[in-house]
Parts: structure tokens; C-alpha cells; sequence
């Protein structure tokens, strides 16, 4: 394993723990926070320049860049709710009454939403929720659109598909991957991590393989970590962008295949939940441990017998970090987020040293 092209910044206090980050245009990034607020940092000089106070417990944000350039648009999760924010405002601190535009996506009181996604044209929102429920908001018209299939248990994560218009995969507390068309509210293909047999080197886990977070390459690949500590690779539905050691360009096909089992498998990358996962490249993945052993994977292609496997190419732990919640990677940085020891918001960041080849 080489050493590590990262090196420790700047750690960023706050009063709660961080619950998600998100990357901003022009050089920002967002915090979400426990206590229901949102800063907003600049990535250079690690100041907040911007926030949103009096939310209930935020659990996601995603940012709408506009071409205007400016902060753009933030869609904010809080409890059962998705909120809209313009930020490019004279306020320096926003309020709930300041939202554009507050969507109520959960059912029930207790059902939280957990995650929100966009598509690449942000021109549609995804959400899942706590009892299990997918769903996608036209941003055009405003309507919600709910999958007629749900998980069992909590469903904590939610992608877009790139280039499939209408396509999307969730994962949730079942330990199943689904893999929706919201146009038709339909399952086009589903994999219950469940029910897929344990990596050798793992022996006995104690705990089952929850989906606890995922991450979706630019080039289609599905990354889903586990509360046992293993990481699903799914390939299938890799778009390629050329010819590579003299086999043909795989077409389009009429669907997404990335929970195809021949595209598949499962690494062991930590010991405890895999909470936070982010793609640095079309093969270039970061894992998070719970517990903050970070790993930068490469994913190979597959070996002379078909074997499809990645490779750790560094791994370094956080400093202030005790427990992470979110991981985001930058052009120069990677920003982790969570919990301190005593149980306060910690960012830590960390910046790409000299020019090292990853």
C-alpha cells in the first residue's frame, strides 16, 4: 500500500454532530448538523461564509448549481420534510421561513426522510424514508411520484442512475438493493445482500449486512457498504467510454445491469458499518469506517480467470473523527464528517499533498 497523497488540515467544531456534507459550486461545501442547521464553508479558508438555523435534524443536502454561478439552490432533508433554499442571498443566516418551496414527503410523524438525491439534469429529486418508501418529486411540476415497492425496513440511501432517464437503485435496512423505473413505478431487478453468501475472509459476522450507505461512479457502477463491513461492488452496468485491451465496446443496453451477479462482488474493507462511501473517479472509490479508517480502493478489471476484485491503495484513520457519518472528496480535499469524542460536530479535512498519482 502506498503512502498516504493525503495529509491531515484542519479540524471544523460544532456544537452537534454532523449528520451529512455535501460539495457546493465556486469552492463551497455544506454541513448538515443534529441541532437542524446548515453551514456553509468555503473550502480555501475553512470559514463558514453562510447558514440555516432553526430546522429540525437535518439527515441530507444536495446543491443545485445554477450557471449563473453563485451558491446556488439547496434542497435540505429535515425530519419529514424537503426544503428548498435559494442561497444566493444578502443574508448571512437563513431561517425555516426562508425556503422557497417545503415539500412533506413522510407519511407519519416518525417517518424521517434520509436521504435525498439528484438527477443530473436537477430536474428530478429522489428521497427514501424510514418506513421503507422510494420516491422521486418532479421539480418542474412538483409532483411526488412513490414506488409501488418498498423495503421492509428503513431505507437509508438513494441514486440516480447516470444516463437512464427514468431509472433509479436503493438500498435499505433488509439488506436489499432495488433497482426502480419511477416512470412506471416498477422493479426492473432487485439482490438481497442477505441472502449472498459471506466473503471468505470475513468468518462469522455478528452483525447483518444493512445497507447503510452507497455511492454511484460517473460511469454507472453501484458501491453499497454494510453494517458488517463489507463493500458490494456492482459493475454491471459500467458505461465504457472506449476499447480496451482489444474488446469491443459494450452497447447500451435497453437497462441499467448493476445488480447483475456476473458483475458483482463483495470486499471486506474494515472491521464495523461501512457508514460513508464516495466515488473519486469512474473506478476510484473511498470507504469510511464507522469508527474513521479511511481506504482509497482502486477497482480492477477482471482478472484472467473473471474475477472482478479492488485493491486498497492507501488507508489513513481520523484524527478528531470518533464516529463518521459522511464523507465527501473534493478536486483537493477530503472533508469527513461526524462525531468527537464527547459527542459534539466534528469536520475534519484532509488535502491532496504535491502532485501523487492516485
Amino acid at each position: 500500500m502506498k503512502e498516504t497523497p493525503y495529509t491531515y488540515r484542519q479540524t471544523l467544531k460544532t456544537p452537534a454532530p454532523i449528520s451529512c456534507l455535501a460539495e457546493g459550486s465556486l469552492g463551497h461545501f455544506f454541513a448538515g448538523s443534529d441541532d437542524g442547521s446548515v453551514r456553509v464553508y468555503n473550502q480555501e479558508t475553512l470559514k463558514v461564509v453562510k447558514a440555516i438555523r432553526g430546522l429540525g435534524e437535518v439527515s441530507s443536502v444536495v446543491c443545485m448549481a445554477h450557471s449563473s454561478g453563485g451558491l446556488g439552490d439547496i434542497w435540505v432533508a429535515s425530519n419529514r420534510h424537503a426544503l428548498l433554499f435559494t442561497m444566493d442571498t444578502e443574508k448571512m443566516i437563513l431561517a425555516k421561513a426562508d425556503a422557497t418551496l417545503t415539500l412533506e414527503l413522510g407519511a407519519e410523524n416518525d417517518d424521517v426522510l434520509n436521504e435525498l438525491s439528484l438527477n443530473q439534469k436537477n430536474s428530478q429529486l429522489a428521497f427514501c424514508l424510514d418506513s421503507g418508501a422510494v420516491g422521486v418529486v418532479d421539480l418542474s411540476t412538483k409532483q411526488v411520484t412513490r414506488m409501488k415497492t418498498s423495503h421492509d425496513n428503513i431505507c437509508g440511501t438513494v441514486k440516480f442512475i447516470p444516463d437512464r432517464p427514468s431509472e433509479l437503485v436503493s438500498g435499505g435496512y433488509d439488506s436489499r438493493l432495488l433497482h426502480h423505473d419511477f416512470h412506471q413505478k416498477t422493479i426492473l431487478s432487485r439482490f438481497d445482500l442477505g441472502m449472498s453468501p459471506l466473503s471468505e475472509s470475513s468468518g462469522v459476522s455478528m452483525s447483518p449486512p444493512f445497507i447503510l450507505s452507497s455511492a454511484m461512479s460517473p460511469s454507472g457502477i453501484l458501491a453499497a457498504g454494510t453494517a458488517d463491513g463489507r463493500v458490494w461492488i456492482g459493475t454491471g452496468g459500467e458505461k465504457m467510454t472506449g476499447v480496451s485491451s482489444g474488446a469491443s465496446v459494450k452497447k447500451k443496453r435497453r437497462k441499467w445491469e448493476g445488480l447483475k451477479q456476473d458483475g458483482a462482488f463483495t470486499a471486506d474493507v474494515g472491521h464495523g458499518p461501512i457508514t460513508a462511501l464516495t466515488f473519486l473517479g469512474p473506478r476510484t472509490l473511498f470507504t469510511s469506517t464507522l469508527m474513521g479508517k479511511v481506504t482509497l480502493h482502486e477497482i480492477g478489471n477482471p482478472t484472467a480467470d473473471g474475477k472482478l476484485d479492488m485493491s486498497p491503495k492507501w488507508t489513513k484513520a481520523t484524527t478528531d473523527v470518533n464516529k463518521v457519518n459522511a464523507i465527501i472528496a473534493t478536486k483537493d480535499l477530503i472533508i469527513i464528517g461526524g462525531l468527537s469524542e464527547t459527542g459534539g460536530g466534528i469536520t475534519e479535512v484532509w488535502e491532496k499533498s504535491g502532485d501523487v498519482p492516485l
